[in-house]
């Protein structure tokens, strides 16, 4: 049906996102999923449990609009723990429905029409966007591909007198990059003296491999004074359906961060908060995180070593970029369409997390998955032969 109303999109380049169209032909082809950042194995039953029991003591109303207190008190008392910093409960944490609320209200509470905000591709997709639905420019920086660093230099000359926020992500989606020290430092010189808020996107904070480790913009007072962070229990406890984050900043640009938050969703789901206060009582819950996912993507890349693909490194994260410019001209979304078709295996063009969808020969593959479901993509990425 033709609608009587004209339509006025506010996104106009913006249409039904690449991971909705992937899942789509998978389905239709049955290729086994390597493309979704979402675990296929089940939880840590505790969870559900408490969840359950929860919903049974009653708790499915709202909860207060900042979080269960006994959530922000676990957090304090984390976060203390793991950076040596004091976040008050009261002022300056928020559990939120989801990381991706948390950055939705973050960008919309502090961003204003005609600042600028500096990000770096590839990025996750909804970077850009929320930012231009305040009215504000999106100014994108690339990550260099061959070296996975950061050009500061760059940075430095892309920051003028309307930048109003800097997004990071550490570990980064999708390079698996991790910030270095030398990241650490570049970002704080260039942000002292500035009225430059940080937006620290760290939903894969407990997922650093090979010793690295997760530089949080909470450890580095100069930063943590001027950082929002979002974090995401729904990544940290194999749970993404769940949509509960959290969110740390200080008092006077949390008090704007959540104007936004209660006129969105008020707050997260309660029966779920529940069950992350038992869970953080257990520090090893999150702790052992890192070695379970470093073998996860030990698995993949050793039974990848003799397929077409040459793998970058993975310092972080749940993802894996596959290069594959060096036996084929094909534009990056070609490349994935074939592999659902011909290998039956789903992954994700690494084109897609640009905003000019710039080829890159590159795909990602997650490692989010069993030992079965990896070892079984490998295979079939092995027996698949380009020509």
């Amino acid at each position: 049906m033709r609608s009587a109303i004209s339509s006025r999109t506010k996104l106009p380049e913006v249409g039904t996102t690449i991971f909705t169209l992937i899942g789509q032909l998978s389905a239709e082809h049955d290729a086994l999923n390597l493309s979704a950042g979402s675990p296929n194995f089940d939880c840590d039953p505790l969870l559900v449990n408490a969840t359950a029991h929860a919903m049974r003591a009653g708790h499915n109303q709202y909860a207060a609009m900042p979080g269960l207190p006994a959530l922000r008190d676990a957090l304090s008392t984390k976060v203390h723990s793991q950076h040596g910093i004091v976040y008050h409960p009261q002022t300056e944490i928020t559990v939120i429905a989801s990381a991706s609320q948390g950055l939705y209200s973050a960008i919309s509470a502090l961003v204003h029409p005609g600042d600028e905000v500096i990000y770096f591709e590839p990025a996750f997709d909804s970077y850009a966007p929320i930012t231009r639905l305040q009215g504000a420019e999106p100014i994108p920086i690339k990550i260099c591909l061959q070296t996975l660093t950061i050009d500061w230099d760059e940075v430095a000359a892309a920051i003028t007198p309307r930048t109003r926020m800097i997004i990071v992500n550490s570990p980064h989606n999708p390079t698996g990059m991790v910030f270095s020290q030398q990241d650490i430092d570049r970002l704080t010189d260039l942000t002292q003296r500035t009225d430059i808020v940080i937006l620290s996107d760290e939903v894969y904070e407990h997922v650093v491999f090979d010793g690295e480790l997760h530089r949080s913009m909470a450890s580095y007072p100069a930063l943590a004074e001027r950082s929002v962070v979002v974090s995401s229990f729904g990544k940290t406890y194999g749970v993404t359906g769940w949509r509960v984050g959290y969110c740390l900043a200080p008092a006077e640009l949390m008090d704007e961060i959540r104007k936004i938050h209660q006129f969105m969703v008020f707050s997260a789901d309660t029966p779920m908060q529940y069950a992350f206060v038992q869970a953080l009582a257990n520090p090893q819950s999150y702790l052992g995180l890192a070695a379970a996912y470093q073998q996860r993507r030990d698995v993949l890349v050793n039974a990848l070593s003799h397929s077409a693909f040459e793998l970058l490194p993975s310092k972080g994260g749940f993802f894996v970029l596959a290069k594959f410019s060096h036996f084929s001209s094909e534009s990056d979304n070609a490349m994935v369409l074939r592999l659902i078709r011909d290998a039956k295996v789903s992954s994700i063009p690494l084109a897609a997390f640009y905003h000019d969808g710039a080829d890159t020969g590159m795909i990602r593959l997650s490692f989010a998955k069993d030992h079965d479901t990896l070892r079984e993509g490998a295979r079939r990425l092995c027996a698949w032969q380009p020509g």
